[in-house]
């Protein structure tokens, strides 16, 4: 399998799978067709829900075979399906959270309005997995950087860059920019897979997609000093997704690995802290003279009147 390392595979992801030794990977995510009807043009987005369903489970057994007994096993989907592949996986690992990913969706009649995704977390073994606790950044003011969240009045307990992450994470947006996103239907943010990353592995761990897309996983992997084996069966998307790997670039402050967005960090792992204090401490006088300069301006604005 060494010379699959950091490669983009072109083909079917269960005939690929069936050829990986068993416990090969640190890390497995899986962003199955939705079954929605999308326009994908090398597979069909339309199938009856048993035969769906039976595919989806021969994919999912695979998955799980080829985890390393430390390692994750992470499935994005809408809730719809998820609750079948949690049922099976229910069986075959061991369940851990239902991360709920908030993204807004359109309205479907009536219902309640979807609003977000499901990424179910599964271990190969009940103990004995690698986690990190992660911190993701406090919700800040665009102009001046304060914080935003009151934390009960208690802000001077706060840790100074953020939370722990819960399993309901509402900080990561879809991508809705055109000049952002690839040609391709259901494209996910980079931050996700970084996130999920940093939680379950190490630097130098193997990381593995059967669904590629155009790169999500790989682009965050690389990134992250992570290797990674990617498929896609559109070779479109493997273009797309090696063009996206050869512009991606490790982030990492002070020896510290941490997911960056459009010029903000919004992951990093607890431990790291240490490490990573020195870099905020030096970037903390920036933050407070867009503050003071905020309130001065705010100062000398006319009074509202009645």
């Amino acid at each position: 399998m060494k010379e699959l390392i950091n490669k983009v595979i072109l083909g079917d992801a269960l005939e690929v799978m069936k050829n990986i030794p068993d416990n090969s990977f640190d890390m497995v995510f899986a962003d199955p067709p939705f079954n929605l009807g999308k326009k994908y043009s090398e597979y069909k987005d339309k199938k009856d829900t048993s035969e769906y369903l039976q595919w989806c489970k021969l994919w999912l057994k695979e998955l799980v075979r080829i985890t390393k007994p430390s390692g994750s096993i992470f499935v994005h989907n809408i809730p719809r399906w998820l609750t079948y592949f949690a049922s099976y996986l229910n069986e075959i690992a061991h369940f851990r959270h239902w991360i709920a990913w908030d993204a807004m969706g359109a309205p479907l009649g009536k219902t309640l309005l979807p609003n977000h995704y499901g990424i179910l977390w599964y271990t190969k073994q009940p103990k004995g997995f690698k986690f990190y606790d992660i911190r993701i950044a406090h919700p800040r003011c665009r102009k001046c950087d304060i914080v935003l969240q009151d934390y009960g009045g208690k802000k001077d307990k706060m840790h100074p860059f953020g939370p722990l992450a819960s399993d309901v994470w509402t900080d990561i947006h879809r991508i809705r920019h055109k000049k952002r996103r690839n040609e391709h239907p259901c494209q996910l943010p980079v931050p996700l897979l970084e996130r999920l990353i940093l939680m379950t592995t190490d630097e130098g761990d193997i990381v593995f997609d059967p669904f590629s897309g155009t790169g999500t996983t790989a682009v965050a992997a690389k990134r992250l000093g992570r290797k990674f084996i990617v498929v896609d069966i559109d070779p479109k998307y493997v273009k797309i997704t090696e063009a996206n790997l050869s512009v991606a670039s490790e982030t990492k402050i002070n020896d510290c690995y941490v997911s960056i967005y459009l010029g903000k960090i919004l992951t990093i792992r607890d431990r790291d802290w240490v490490k990573l204090k020195s870099y905020f401490s030096i970037h903390a006088h920036d933050i407070e003279t867009k503050s003071i300069k905020l309130k001065q301006s705010m100062e000398i604005l006319p009074l509202f009147e009645f």
